[in-house]
């Protein structure tokens, strides 16, 4: 018999480990609206939350009716590093859930690895994912929603879907990790979180949604031992 429910915990890291999502949208409500395509912070984290860029300039141009302008992509990740170097923190609760925790744990994001290696050493929780880092930027050539990036950071990490959590906080997210056959919770704790944004999560599929991460250890403590 195995020492807990899960052998291994795949985390987001926008909204999850990084109070991000805010920040990235912000900067993209401004882009946007500075290349004509009015847009407000909400309705960025409506729109583009949980996805990744080369998805997210599918979007923009669609919306445009014409090519995202070239530049636009590497302007936003300019302001969004400048604006994290100066300004970003880590979702409240991120530290105490990871002391003392036994299972392993990997990063799978969206989000290029320069863009987490930034947050995980500006947190000091860089030791703390001693593994590689997944990134749909560089590792699937399907984003979230699809299963592809979960699974491919399950079996580098030698574990069965089954027994695997993922952490997520957009509906997006929870999409590809139900796909995946894994585990999947909501994690509202972030500053990004309006209206009904649980319950999109658990129409997306989560199993569970917690407003904290302490909710969220005592959950796993309570769940049956494998």
């Amino acid at each position: 018999m195995k020492g807990g429910p899960f052998d291994l915990i795949i985390f987001d890291y926008d909204g999850v480990i990084a109070d991000s999502e805010v920040l990235n949208n912000a900067v993209m409500a401004e882009l946007l609206s500075e290349i004509g395509l009015p847009t407000t912070v909400d309705d960025a984290l409506a729109t583009y939350l949980g996805k990744r860029w080369l998805d997210c300039e599918a979007i923009i141009s669609e919306r445009l009716g014409a090519p995202c302008p070239p530049g636009v992509r590497d302007e936003w990740t300019r302001r969004c590093h400048d604006r994290a170097r100066r300004d970003l923190t880590s979702v409240a609760g991120f530290d105490g859930f990871l002391a003392g925790r036994g299972e392993r744990r990997c990063i799978a994001s969206s989000s290029p690895p320069d863009w987490i290696e930034l947050g995980l050493r500006r947190f000091g929780a860089h030791d703390a994912f001693a593994g590689p880092i997944f990134s749909a930027a560089v590792h699937v050539s399907r984003g979230k929603p699809h299963p592809d990036l979960f699974l491919y950071a399950a079996d580098a990490m030698k574990a069965s879907p089954e027994r695997t959590l993922v952490i997520e906080d957009s509906p997006t997210g929870v999409l590809a990790g139900a796909a995946a056959g894994m585990t999947v919770v909501g994690l509202c704790a972030g500053g990004h979180i309006r209206g009904d944004h649980p319950q999109s999560l658990v129409r997306a599929g989560a199993q569970q949604v917690f407003d904290s991460y302490a909710d969220l250890a005592d959950w796993i403590a309570d769940s049956p031992q494998a």
